[in-house]
């Protein structure tokens, strides 16, 4: 094989790699906005920029339409020596930043791939540095080898449509609930068992470190001199994590200061819960529609609380912006923003398992409440119409207008040739 051949090759393949990585890593914080501003908050905050805070999902939003748009342009050889330059500079930047979160991990893991798949801030600078950064410099070096897909002139549709699809599809999931949860409180999850160990789970080892004539010594805990007088404790030291449950802690405290959690989680006839992590920037655009299934909880006997970590003031604010007349619960902010992507938002739970979620924009109407929750309590099994897989139609969404402009390129192109 030539060598022209082989870099040509490796080129190609490089591209692909580049091209898979940038649309999946687009796509996963498309599906979850909002986390991605929290993740940004989170850099903001290490980096003492908490000032912009306000435009964080703003950012969120255009990352992630730009890491996409960056990936398909890439995959189909589109504005090559453009692109490639684009791609060898983030990944340049990215490579050093990463560096940095490894050595001195202001932040615990980068969320380059959002809550979909979470790695070490040394695993995602080895990525960055072995795999991503050397493909970037292939294809930059060798931009015309790669083959494009479309004529220059349909090079600007490309670029324009995969920028605002994940725009779109990011602002969609932002004003609903995410159509893919990666986080562990997902529909049909039991937020006891997620919090259980498992039978045979590998425990926190340790190490115990004690001290004599001056002299410190590490010791396992079963020789650990713990009845010898002439050592003196010191510490001990976590040498290998055991098992982590998807849920560490869930804890919802009354105005007495009580953890009701057990209660609420047990509740055999069902509870909603009304999350808003934050009361005073709650929307209020659906208050007629929550008092509706507040009335609703009433009469039929279900349980029914506003869970926030605001202070008094905001929840005296809400209940006269509002009429609410259900009671408060306290809880971390960080638990709620987890426990669903929106504020409000509405989850309903029998016996600890989450049957569904609602986005504030999505809280059924009074006529269709009733038959909702209804189905919802006595057939928990079904889900209300999210049985099927959004992602056929999304894919198909995308890829069709492609494919006709690629078509409508071809023949135009083809029909240049023949004159």
């Amino acid at each position: 094989m030539k060598s022209a051949d082989c870099r040509k090759i490796i080129t190609e393949i490089c591209r692909v790699i580049l091209g898979a990585t940038f649309i999946f890593s687009g796509t996963v914080k498309a599906i979850d906005p909002v986390g991605g501003g929290i993740k940004i908050e989170d850099y903001f905050g290490a980096f003492g920029l908490t000032a912009l805070n306000p435009v964080a999902i703003w950012i969120a939003v255009n990352l992630s339409a730009f890491e996409f748009m960056l990936g398909v342009c890439i995959l189909m050889a589109v504005y090559r020596k453009l692109t490639t330059i684009c791609m060898l500079t983030f990944m340049s930047f990215m490579t050093l930043l990463t560096l940095y979160l490894a050595i001195f991990n202001p932040v615990h893991d980068c969320g380059c791939f959002g809550d979909a798949f979470i790695l070490t801030n040394w695993q995602t600078f080895f990525k960055n540095f072995l795999i991503l950064l050397p493909a970037s410099v292939m294809t930059f070096i060798y931009h015309t080898r790669m083959t494009p897909a479309y004529t220059y002139k349909a090079y600007w549709f490309v670029v324009l449509f995969a920028y605002l699809f994940p725009a779109g599809f990011s602002y969609y999931n932002y004003s609903h609930l995410p159509v893919e949860d990666f986080r562990p409180y997902k529909i049909g999850a039991n937020i006891p068992e997620l919090m259980s160990f498992p039978e045979g789970a590998k425990q926190d080892e340790y190490q115990y470190i004690y001290e004599k004539n001056g002299e410190k010594k590490a010791f396992t805990p079963e020789s650990a001199p713990a009845g010898d007088s002439t050592w003196t404790y010191v510490e001990a030291k976590l040498v290998k994590p055991g098992y982590v449950p998807p849920v560490t802690s869930f804890e919802l405290y009354n105005d007495m200061g009580d953890n009701i959690a057990e209660d609420i989680l047990s509740a055999e006839n069902g509870v909603f819960l009304l999350i808003s992590a934050r009361l005073e920037k709650a929307s209020d655009k659906k208050v007629d529609e929550i008092n509706n299934i507040y009335d609703y909880a009433q009469e039929h006997h279900i349980l029914f609380y506003c869970v926030t970590s605001s202070a008094e003031e905001a929840v005296k604010t809400w209940i006269n912006n509002t009429g609410a007349e259900y009671p408060f619960l306290k809880a971390d902010d960080v638990t709620l923003k987890t426990v669903i992507r929106a504020n409000p938002g509405l989850v309903l739970i029998k016996s600890g398992t989450i049957l569904e979620k609602w986005h504030y924009n999505d809280i059924p109407s009074e006529d269709e409440a009733n038959a909702v929750i209804d189905r919802l309590l006595n057939s928990p099994d079904k889900k209300s119409g999210k049985e099927n897989s959004p992602w056929t139609w999304i894919i198909s969404c995308f890829t069709l207008p492609l494919l006709l402009v690629w078509i409508y390129d071809y023949l135009r192109n083809r029909r240049k040739l023949n004159k």
